[in-house]
C-alpha cells in the first residue's frame, strides 16, 4: 500500500504544507487527494513568498489586476493569494463534505504583523473569512500571548482556526482551554458548534534545530550525540498525552455530546533540517490517531517512496520521551527557553517573509507602471554612510516602524501630539472621493470668465499652489494665477497693476483664519473690489479656504463670499498641498485635479504601511536625509531640479526646514543655489536631484555626475512627467516625517515661527498706539546704506570704516559647516532675485559655505523655523528698504510698509535671542542699494 494511504488507515490525516497556482491549475492538488489521500492544505507567509516572489506564475494575473486600476501592495497580495486559497478550497470541498467538516480545509495566515495585537487579529480573521468566502477556510492564528485570547473569541464566533507557532506543551494547554472556552461561548449564544473545525499546529523540526545547537556547545560529545535529534519528537509525544487527557472528562463530554469535534494536533515543520537525519523521521515518529501531519512536497515524495507507517508510533515509549527532556534540563538546556524563543523567532520569520513578499510585489507594481527605471536612487557617497543607511533600513523593517507610522503611533516620534497631525496620510483618497465639488467649482470659475486668480496667503499652505502654477503654466482659456504672500507695498502694487479688479477671483487661504497677512490682504482687496463693483457685490469675487470654525469662515459668511472650502484640521499647512488648500487654487487655474490626485495616489500606495522600507520610496529618502544629517553632519540639503519643476524647491525648503529645524538640530534645505564643481562645496552637503524625464538640463546632469564621483551623497529622483509633481509632494512629506523620527523631533510643530509672529504683532500694536515704531540707531552709514546690529553682534563685528569692512568681519565669523542666509524684505521679482542669487553664489564660491535665500516675510513661515530653532550654524544678513510708496491697511492706523518693518524687526529680534550671528542692512533705494551691497560683498570676500 502507498505509505501515505497507510497514514489514513492509521487514523492520521495528510495535509500539504505548500500552495502555488500551478499546483491547482495543472491538477496536481487533485492528484494528491485521489492518489495519496491528501485531506488539507496549509499556507504561511514563507510559502506565499516563494510562490509569488520566486516564480513567474503570477505575472499575468498581477498585470491583469493592475490594468483594471492601481492597487496597494496588500490588495495585490490578497487578490493573488485569495484566488489560490479559494481554488484549493474548491478542490478540497468534497473531502470537507465527506468527512463532515473534519478535514478538507485550506489554511490562510493572519498577517504576522498583528501577532501581538489581540483585537487586530480578531478583526483580521473575521475579514479574511468574509473575503475568502469558503466554509472550509481555516484561519491561522499564532499561539502568542495576544493570539490565545483571540483564538477564544474567534472560536466563539464559529470560525475555523488553525493555531500556529505552537512549540510548548504548557502553551498547548492554554490553546486547548481557549478552544474549549470558545466552543462553550458559541454554544451559549446558540451557535452551531458542530461546524467548527480547529487544529493546533505543533512545530517539530525547529525544536531539534535549536536544541542541537545548544547540545553542540556542551563540550560533551557523548551526551550531545545521544540527545541529538530527540527533543522534538519527545516534546510532541508529551503533547499528544495531554491531547488525550484534555479532551476527556465531563466538561468535554458535554460539548462532544452536542456535536463538537476535538481540536486535533497537527504536526508542522516536519521536513528535516539536518541532512544527517532520515528525511521521513518526523512523519514516522509521529503517526497517531486523530492527528494531522502537514508536509512539504519533498517530504510527501520521500514518505511515499520509502516511508514506514508504524501504528500509534506517537504513543510508544512515552517514558523515554520524558527521560530525553529530563536529560536536557539536567545539562542546562531549558526547553521552555527554547520554545519561548522559537515563538518570537517564528513571528519574526513570518514577518520577514511578508516583507520580502510585499517588496517583490512593490517592485513588480512599479515596473508595470513606470518601467524598470527606478524613480528613486539613493547614492550614499561613501562606505560609512552606505552601511549606516542600510542598517537603518533594517531597523525600520525589523521594528515595523512604517506600520507604526501609518497607525499614528506618536511614540514613534516624541510622544507629544504627532498622532493628531497625520490627516495628510489618506487625504488623496478623501479628496478623490469628493472631487466633484472641486470640478463644480472649476466650472463656476470658467463660466464666470475671470481673467485672473489671486491667492492671498502665507506659508506652506500657499507655496504648493505656486509650484503648480509655475510647473503647469497658464492653462489655455483659464485665468492667470498670481500669489501674494508679501507685505512689501511694491509687491502688492505689482499684483494690483497686473490684474483687472472687476474680473479677478481672490482666494483667501488661512487654516486658522487668524494669520495676519491673509487677513490684511483680504481687507485691502475686498475694499478695492468694492470700489469697482460696489461693496455689496465684492464678496462674489472671493473664496475662502480655511479650517472649520475659524474666524475666516465667520468673516467669509458675513461678507458673502462665493465659496467656502474647508481644510482638514489634522493637516498642518506645510502638509496641506494635496488638500483643499492646494486643490482649490489648482481647480481655479484650470488644472485637472482628478488627474493630479490619481497620479499622487500611486505614490501614496508606494509609500504605504505594507511596503517594506527597502522598497518604500518615502522611507528610503527620509532615512537617507536623517542619517546624513545626524551621523555625518550633512544637514545642508541642496536641491537641484530640472528647470520645468524648479519651483518645487521653494516648497521643499519650507517643508524640510519648518518640519525638522528645531531644538538645535534639523535639516537646512537650499533651493535655487546655482550648481558648481565639487571643489566649491563643503562636506556638509546632501544633494537631492529631481530630474524631469526627457527635459534634463545637461549642465545639471554633468554637475550631479561630478558630485557623485567626488563622493557626495545624492538622492536621484526621476520625475516621469509634470503630472507626477503630486507624487513628489507626497513622497517628500513621508520622507520629512521619517527624517524627523531619526533626528528626534516632532516634525509637525513650529515653535519658533510663533515666536516671530509674537514679536511682529507686539510691534504693530505699539504702532497702533503711538503711530511710530521704536527708534533704532545704526552702527554704520555709507552711500545710502545703514547697518543695524544688537550690542552683542556689534561688539563681535568691531568698528570699521566701510560697509565692506563690516561684511568681511560678519562673514569672518563663519566656521566649517556653517551657512549664510540672505533675507531680503523687498519686492520679490526677477531682477531682485537675480541680484540676490548672484550675491549668494559669490559667497558660496569664495567661502565654500552653503547659502540660502529667503524673501521676507514669507520665509518666516517656512525656513525661518530652522534659522531660529535649528542648529546655530547660520550667519544671517537681513536686507530691508524704505518704501517710497506705501499702502494703508484698511481698518488700522498702520500701513503694509509698517507691517513689513515690524516683521523684519521681530524676525531679527528672535534671531538675536537665539544667539544667532545676524546683521541688518537697510537701503533707501532698493535697486541702488543692492548694487552697493553687491560691491561691498565682493570687496569683503577678496
Amino acid at each position: 500500500m502507498n505509505p501515505l494511504k497507510q497514514l489514513e488507515a492509521l487514523g492520521q490525516s495528510l495535509w500539504l504544507d505548500y500552495i502555488k497556482r500551478s499546483l491547482i491549475d495543472k491538477g496536481e492538488l487533485r492528484t494528491l487527494v485521489e492518489r495519496d489521500g491528501l485531506k488539507g492544505v496549509t499556507s504561511n507567509p514563507s510559502i506565499f513568498e516563494k510562490a509569488i516572489a520566486e516564480t513567474n506564475e503570477y505575472t499575468d494575473a498581477l498585470k491583469h489586476f493592475q490594468v483594471q486600476a492601481d492597487h496597494s501592495i496588500s490588495a495585490i497580495y490578497e487578490h493573488l493569494a485569495f484566488a489560490d486559497i479559494r481554488a484549493a478550497a474548491d478542490v478540497l470541498r468534497p473531502v470537507y463534505d465527506n468527512t463532515h467538516g473534519r478535514d478538507g480545509y485550506v489554511s490562510l495566515e493572519c498577517s504576522p504583523y498583528l501577532a501581538n495585537d489581540t483585537e487586530a487579529t480578531v478583526r483580521e480573521a473575521l475579514r479574511l473569512c468574509t473575503a475568502v468566502d469558503r466554509p472550509n477556510l481555516m484561519v491561522k492564528v499564532p499561539a502568542t500571548p495576544a493570539g490565545i485570547p483571540a483564538i477564544r473569541q474567534l472560536i466563539g464566533r464559529g470560525l475555523n482556526i488553525n493555531i500556529t507557532l505552537l512549540f510548548s506543551v504548557n502553551v498547548y494547554e492554554q490553546v486547548v482551554e481557549a478552544y474549549i472556552s470558545g466552543l462553550e461561548d458559541l454554544k451559549k449564544s446558540d451557535g452551531d458548534i458542530t461546524k467548527v473545525g480547529s487544529v493546533a499546529s505543533f512545530f517539530v523540526s525547529r525544536i531539534d534545530t535549536a536544541v542541537d545547537k545548544q547540545l553542540d556547545k556542551l563540550g560533551d560529545k557523548e551526551v550531545a550525540d545521544e540527545l541529538h535529534g530527540k527533543a522534538a519528537i519527545a516534546n510532541a509525544k508529551l503533547a499528544y498525552v495531554q491531547y488525550k487527557a484534555l479532551f476527556s472528562g465531563p466538561r468535554w463530554e458535554r460539548l462532544a455530546a452536542a456535536g463538537a469535534k476535538t481540536q486535533r494536533l497537527l504536526w508542522a515543520s516536519t521536513s528535516t533540517k539536518n541532512p544527517a537525519y532520515k528525511d521521513t523521521m518526523y512523519v514516522e515518529g509521529l503517526v497517531g490517531r486523530d492527528t494531522v501531519n502537514t508536509m512539504p512536497p519533498a517530504t510527501i515524495d520521500a514518505f511515499r517512496d520509502h516511508g514506514q507507517a508504524t501504528p500509534d508510533a506517537i504513543e510508544q515509549d512515552v517514558s523515554g520521551a520524558r527521560a530525553v527532556l529530563a536529560a536536557l534540563e539536567k545539562h542546562g538546556i531549558s526547553l521552555k527557553d527554547v520554545t519561548d524563543e522559537l515563538v518570537t523567532d517564528g513571528v519574526q520569520l513570518f514577518a520577514e517573509a511578508f516583507d520580502k513578499l510585499f517588496g517583490a510585489i512593490a517592485r513588480n507594481r512599479h515596473a508595470l507602471t513606470d518601467g524598470k527605471r527606478a524613480d528613486l536612487e539613493i547614492v550614499p557617497g561613501f562606505p560609512e554612510m552606505k552601511s549606516a543607511y542600510e542598517n537603518e533600513l533594517e531597523v525600520w523593517r525589523k521594528n515595523g516602524f512604517i506600520r507604526r507610522f501609518w497607525a499614528g503611533d506618536k511614540s514613534l516620534w516624541t510622544g507629544a501630539d504627532e498622532d493628531k497631525w497625520l490627516g495628510w496620510l489618506d487625504i488623496v483618497g478623501h479628496e478623490l472621493a469628493g472631487v466633484g465639488l472641486l470640478q463644480g467649482f472649476a466650472a463656476d470659475v470658467k463660466q464666470r470668465d475671470f481673467t485672473d486668480v489671486v491667492l492671498l496667503g502665507m506659508g506652506g499652505s500657499s507655496l504648493g499652489p505656486e509650484v503648480l502654477s509655475e510647473t503647469f503654466g497658464q492653462q489655455t482659456g483659464w485665468p492667470h494665477f498670481h500669489m501674494l504672500d508679501s507685505t512689501d507695498p511694491a509687491q502688492i502694487k505689482a499684483i494690483e497693476r497686473a490684474i483687472d479688479l472687476g474680473k479677478t477671483l481672490f482666494i483667501v487661504s488661512s487654516k486658522s483664519g487668524s494669520t495676519l497677512e491673509p487677513n490684511i490682504f483680504m481687507d485691502y482687496f475686498f475694499e478695492r473690489v468694492g470700489v469697482v463693483r460696489g461693496k455689496h457685490k465684492a464678496g462674489d469675487q472671493f473664496v475662502a479656504v480655511t479650517d472649520p470654525g475659524s474666524s475666516l469662515e465667520r468673516r467669509a459668511k458675513q461678507l458673502g463670499f462665493a465659496h467656502i472650502f474647508y481644510g482638514v484640521p489634522s493637516i498642518g499647512g506645510r502638509y496641506s498641498v494635496l488638500s483643499k488648500f492646494g486643490l482649490v487654487p489648482a481647480a481655479a487655474m484650470g488644472l485637472d485635479v482628478k488627474r493630479l490626485l490619481e497620479t499622487a495616489l500611486f505614490m501614496e500606495r508606494a509609500c504605504g504601511s505594507d511596503v517594506p522600507p527597502s522598497e518604500n520610496s518615502g522611507v528610503k529618502l527620509g532615512i537617507a536625509l536623517g542619517i546624513a544629517a545626524t551621523s555625518f553632519g550633512r544637514n545642508k540639503v541642496t536641491i537641484i531640479a530640472s528647470p520645468e519643476i524648479a519651483d518645487l524647491g521653494a516648497w521643499l525648503e519650507q517643508l524640510l526646514a519648518e518640519s525638522t529645524g528645531k531644538h538645535g538640530c534639523g535639516l537646512i534645505p537650499l533651493a535655487d543655489e546655482p550648481p558648481n564643481t565639487p571643489d566649491h562645496y563643503g562636506s556638509d552637503r546632501f544633494f537631492a536631484y529631481l530630474e524631469l524625464d526627457g527635459r534634463a538640463a545637461q549642465s545639471q546632469q554633468d554637475a550631479v555626475a561630478a558630485l557623485e564621483k567626488a563622493g557626495h551623497p545624492i538622492a536621484k529622483i526621476h520625475v516621469k512627467d509634470i503630472w507626477h509633481i503630486g507624487q513628489e509632494f507626497f513622497r517628500w512629506e513621508i520622507a520629512t516625517a521619517v527624517a524627523g523620527k531619526i533626528i528626534g523631533i516632532d516634525p509637525f510643530d513650529q515653535p519658533d515661527v510663533e515666536a516671530s509672529k509674537v514679536k511682529s504683532s507686539a510691534l504693530t500694536e505699539v504702532y497702533e498706539k503711538s503711530h511710530s515704531l521704536p527708534k533704532e540707531e545704526p552702527v554704520f552709514r555709507e552711500n545710502g546704506v545703514a547697518l543695524y546690529a544688537d550690542p552683542r553682534n556689534a561688539a563681535e563685528l568691531g568698528r570699521h570704516n566701510t560697509l565692506a569692512g563690516y561684511l568681511k568681519s560678519h562673514f569672518g565669523r563663519m566656521k566649517a559647516g556653517d551657512y549664510v542666509a540672505l533675507l531680503p524684505y523687498i519686492q520679490r521679482d526677477e531682477i531682485h532675485t537675480r541680484a540676490m542669487t548672484a550675491m549668494r553664489t559669490r559667497i558660496r564660491d569664495k567661502t565654500h559655505a552653503a547659502t540660502s535665500l529667503g524673501f521676507g516675510p514669507r520665509f518666516q513661515h517656512s525656513t525661518g523655523q530652522a534659522y531660529k530653532g535649528g542648529p546655530n550654524s547660520g550667519v544671517f544678513l537681513q536686507v530691508t528698504c524704505d518704501d517710497p510708496s506705501d499702502i494703508d491697511v484698511p481698518g488700522h492706523s498702520y500701513s503694509f510698509g509698517i507691517v513689513k518693518a515690524a516683521q523684519a524687526r521681530g524676525d531679527l529680534d528672535v534671531l538675536v535671542e537665539r544667539n544667532r550671528r545676524a546683521l541688518r542692512v537697510h537701503v533707501k533705494d532698493v535697486d541702488a542699494g543692492l548694487v552697493e551691497l553687491a560691491r561691498a560683498i565682493d570687496e569683503a570676500l577678496e
